[in-house]
Order: C-alpha cells, then structure tokens, then sequence
C-alpha cells in the first residue's frame, strides 16, 4: 500500500514519474484566469487565521462542510475563526475521492511543512502550526505567490473597474510578477438582469459616453477595452448561463436594448438575440487587438432560493445545467469567423462533462495557421476539476484533436493557496502520458514528451497569452 500523498503521488509508472519529475513539477505557474483580489496583493496583506485562508469566501469548502450537517453558524455565520475550523476539520475526512481532501493537504505540505492529517482531533496541532506559519513575514500574499513559483497572474476585473491596485503595482515596478486584468463584461451583457439599466448608467459614467443606443454600447465598450489594454490586459472572461443564439441576432440587437433601456418587458428570444449579438461584436475587438476570449457556460445558479434569501448569490449552490449548446455553440463561432476579424484566440469551458467531446471537435473546427491551438478546450472547471474530470477532458481533447497544445491549468480559485492545484493537475497529465508509453500506445520518448508536458504546463499559455513577446 502507498502511502498518503507521497513524492509519488498519483504516479503509477516509470514513466509517469520521470516526466513530472524531471519536467512538469519545477515549471512556473501562469495563473491566467482566477479570483483573487488585486488590492490584496497590492496591499501585500498577511492572511490571518488559516480559517480566513481556506474558508473565507471558499464556496467549495462551505458545500462539503453543509453536506456533513452542520450548522450555518459555523460557515458562513457568526461563530469564531476557532470554530469554523474545527467544524471544517471533523468534516473533510468525509470528503473521499473529493479533489478538496487532496488540494487542502498539498497545501498544509507545501506552504506549512505539516504532514499531519486533517481531521477533528488534531484540529488544534493544525490550526496553531499554520497560524504560526501565516504569521511570518514570508507569508505574506506575495510572499505566497513567490513561493509558487506563479509569474503571472489575470485577475477577473468588470468594464468599469478603475483598475487602481493594477496601476500601482504597475507604476511601483518592484515586484517581479505580472498582475494584469481580464475584461469581464457580463454586467453589459446581461439585459435580462434587474441591474440591466443601473449597469448602464455606471458604464456610461465609467467611459464619459451617454449610453442611449447600441453604438453608444458598442461605443462605450471599446473605450473600456482600450482602456484595459493600456493597463496590460490580453484576455477576457464571459460568464454565460449557456450559448445563445438567434439567426439575424446582429440586425435585431439595437432595438431590443431600447427596449430595455425604456424598461420594457423582453421576449426570451431577445435576451438570446441580444447577448448573441453582443458576444459576435465583442469577439471582433478582442481579434483586433490580439486578445484571448474565454468562455465559461452550464451553470444553473443560486438554485437554492431559501439559502439565496439568506445568504445571497454565489455562497455555494450552483449546480450543472443539461442544457444542450452544441448547436448554438457552432453557430456562435461560425458567425465571429465569418465577420470581419474573424475568431480571437478562443478558450472554451463547460460546466457539463457532458460537453467535452463535442467542445473539443468544435475547436478542431476552427483552427488557423499561423498558431497552434488558436481555439482552446479549457481545463477541467469548477465542478469538473476533479481527478475525473480533468482526466476525462484530456482524453477527449487527445482523442479528438491535440493535446500536445493545450494550454493546461487555470486556478479559478479565490485563495491565494490554490497554487497546488496545478501540481495536482500536472501529476494526472503526467500519469495520464505515461500510462499509454507504458502501454505501448506511444514511443518512450521522454525527452521529447518531457518537453510536451513542460507546455502544457507552461510554455504553451505563456506563447497564447503573448507574455513571451
């Protein structure tokens, strides 16, 4: 029997492990989509208790730890740091084949040197070893982020951020790693939301554009993103529900939001028109200036009204939709290829395991040359990345297209120990590779699969983001 997250961990052959460690594990980390906060790295703040590390806004956690039972009190209520914790340490043994078990102990091994493991008894001897460690001054936030060996890193900003804690880190220049933003504008987007016409009115100040048709959108959009660029940014984020679609969506899209503008009643269908169309015009400023559009979709959030009431929006229950964008999916990309610049470079993320094979013939289909792997099949997200999904999003990216592009691991996370996430990742690759050398489905050519691996780690979204330029 092996034992517990040993150097060998998730490495069941030879090969397995001459690849991760010889060439995966001492590659940097680009961490190019999360949410972390810029003005706490900025700050350099000092994490406090390790409850604020780990719990603090840590949706994953607070699901496992509501799973067990427990009180509300002791997640997101008034209870004490103390408490929290000990309720999240009786809890996560619980937590088998949950990714969590495995992430929370490769962080207590690597950033606290504590191999103990975590459960209601030894709650204390943990809690007093890593609010010790929290406390020095090398583990700060950007002490932390040194540490992981992380050199750049792509916050998730909104159109009308003033982008303030990425200017002063920009203009200190005494920090070696890049904190760039990501543009989001899913506010803009989203003209079904109660917020819609408040949203407007903050983007309207925010760019000095009146906003009252769509060109004056469009307008004012671009003002945002060429601000955004001229404060390092290369890539957006879109946070969809699902792919819209609606033929003629571009011809329909400035009546619609008049309409909504005058706070009037939508069709469904001109919610889809709308943010199709809004997506097609985005997509054409992103390829204008080089940058990378990311899209995630298939969640169903806030299911939960009771908790929603409560608690409000993002404290842990969303959930996977069935909804079916294949179609809608094809139809997107097919009408930005055919406008006028044509696709970005585009990564795409479904919540629905569901999708994987389908997204990765998708980006097969629209492929350029001039860059391998323009368009993207993202890593394994939120729900998905698990041992199981992100071993079953590999293996349909490698049977259906090439995996030898892809751009790897994304952190996603809201923590700024989420770094061994990507050790986790760079282990199942690893595994993954060496098992079809092992079994005589490729040649052993470990030099050149090292430098394979060492890509998809690294090197791969280094060249994608253009931070090798």
């Amino acid at each position: 029997m092996k034992p517990f997250i040993d150097n060998d961990f998730l490495l069941e052959s030879e090969t397995a492990r001459r690849l991760f460690h010889d060439y995966a594990y001492k590659m940097p980390i680009i961490d190019y989509h999360c949410h972390v906060s810029p003005q706490e790295i900025a700050e350099d703040i000092k994490l406090g208790s390790i409850t604020d590390a780990w719990l603090g806004g840590d949706h994953y956690k607070w699901r496992i730890i509501r799973a067990c039972g427990v009180d509300e009190k002791y997640i997101t209520g008034e209870a004490t740091a103390r408490d929290k914790f000990q309720k999240f340490a009786e809890s996560l043994p619980y937590a088998i084949g949950n990714p969590l078990y495995h992430w929370t102990h490769l962080e207590l091994k690597r950033y606290f040197d504590c191999d103990l493991i975590i459960n209601g008894e030894n709650a204390e001897e943990i809690w007093n070893i890593c609010n010790a460690r929290l406390a020095q001054d090398d583990m700060s936030v950007k002490g932390i982020i040194r540490k992981s060996n992380v050199t750049h890193i792509c916050t998730t900003d909104d159109p009308i951020d003033s982008l303030e804690w990425h200017k002063t880190m920009h203009d200190d220049g005494s920090w070696e790693v890049k904190v760039l933003p990501a543009f989001r504008p899913d506010g803009a987007m989203n003209i079904d939301s109660s917020g819609f016409r408040e949203y407007v009115s903050e983007l309207s100040q925010a760019s000095g554009i009146k906003i009252k048709s769509i060109d004056d959108l469009h307008a004012a959009l671009i003002n945002r993103i060429d601000f955004f660029a001229s404060n390092g940014c290369v890539t957006s984020d879109h946070g969809l529900d699902y792919i819209p679609w609606v033929d003629g969506c571009v011809d329909r899209a400035g009546i619609i939001l008049l309409k909504a503008l005058a706070d009037c009643a939508l069709e469904n269908y001109e919610v889809d028109a709308f943010k199709a169309a809004m997506m097609v015009f985005l997509a054409n400023e992103y390829a204008k200036r080089g940058w990378v559009m990311q899209i995630h979709y298939g969640a169903v959030r806030s299911v939960n009204s009771v908790m929603l009431r409560k608690l409000g929006a993002d404290t842990g229950f969303d959930c996977i939709s069935g909804r079916d964008c294949s179609a809608a999916m094809y139809k997107l990309l097919d009408a930005v290829n055919n406008s006028s610049k044509g696709l970005p470079k585009t990564v795409l993320y479904s919540l629905n395991p569901n999708d994987d094979a389908y997204l990765a013939t998708a980006v097969g289909s629209f492929q350029d040359a001039g860059l391998p792997g323009k368009l993207q099949h993202g890593s394994g997200w939120w729900h998905n990345d698990t041992k199981t999904g992100m071993l079953q999003q590999m293996t349909n990216l490698a049977n259906l297209g090439v995996l030898g592009n892809f751009i790897g691991m994304l952190t996603d996370g809201r923590s700024f120990l989420s770094y061994p996430r990507h050790e986790y990742f760079r282990r199942i690759l690893c595994n993954l590779i060496g098992g079809w050398v092992e079994n005589g489905e490729y040649p052993s050519d470990i030099r050149f699969l090292g430098e394979m691996v060492q890509n998809i780690s690294y090197n791969n979204i280094k060249r994608y983001m253009g931070f090798d330029e």
